[in-house]
């Protein structure tokens, strides 16, 4: 009989401890949160991501004719055209560089609002791909305005012979530089979107072998899509840098994850 009391007592403190430790877990996770909490928390994380945008912008304000300069490199002499353009690039310019400076903020608090609604193998993975994918955004950007954006221009600007000058105006050349530059941003995230598929079992090194042709034909409709300009040779500067990307997710998710 007192065994029989002894094992429940075990069996009713083993369900005391499992509902402290579920109790625990909830709150360090954050829990069931009120769809007024979830708002709440969504509008600081939103204001905390704003506000590292504007400190960005603001540094980047202070150091804005350096930006400028670098910027004006591929292009040499800009000029504008309406009083105040040259005054609203530069606001736009600052931003746009705030932004930048300020993304890894903004990817921390996008990271740390959906914290609670993952499991703890979700977060480790989560901590790894945040970082890798900021990280090969810059790289797209880097690669696309110091290797790929001179060449562009380059062969714009001498496409129309001696006849033909030149006079970029500055609000016009800016819209260029984002509209080439961004879509090497994105591009440059193919190998993670392809090792992360491949983690989850749904591609692997034999699927990717198999579609190669598909990519070569769809890596040119691409570039045609996201081209910022009809020519052929810019959605070449695209479709290429895509087709090494997709080769090297091929070699890692073949060599590396042995899928």
């Amino acid at each position: 009989m007192a065994d029989e009391r002894t094992g429940t007592e075990i069996t009713n403190q083993a369900e005391v401890d499992a509902d402290a430790a579920e109790t625990t877990v909830t709150e360090v996770t954050g829990g069931n949160m009120s769809l007024i909490a979830h708002l709440e928390e969504l509008r600081r994380r939103i204001i905390w991501a704003l506000a590292a945008i504007a400190v960005g912008s603001g540094i980047c304000w202070y150091f804005i004719d350096e930006i400028m300069h670098y910027i004006a490199l591929p292009a040499g002499k800009l000029y504008y055209m309406q009083p105040g353009e040259a005054f609203f690039t530069y606001i736009k310019i600052a931003i746009f560089a705030g932004f930048l400076l300020a993304l890894p903020v903004v990817f921390y608090e996008i990271w740390r609002f959906a914290l609670p609604a993952l499991t703890i193998r979700e977060r480790t993975v989560l901590a790894l791909v945040v970082p890798s994918s900021v990280l090969l955004f810059f790289a797209g950007l880097t690669f696309s305005f110091f290797l790929v954006m001179p060449a562009a221009i380059g062969f714009f600007m001498n496409f129309g012979g001696v006849d033909i000058q030149p006079l970029l105006s500055i609000d016009k050349y800016f819209d260029f530089v984002i509209a080439f530059i961004l879509p090497f941003g994105a591009i440059f995230e193919v190998p993670l979107v392809i090792v992360i598929l491949a983690k989850m079992g749904l591609v692997t090194s034999k699927f990717l072998q198999r579609k190669q042709r598909v990519v070569i034909f769809m890596s040119f409709v691409v570039g045609a899509i996201i081209s910022p300009t009809p020519d052929v040779f810019t959605q070449s500067m695209i479709a290429v840098p895509l087709l090494f990307l997709y080769e090297a997710a091929y070699l890692i998710v073949r060599f590396i994850l042995r899928k």
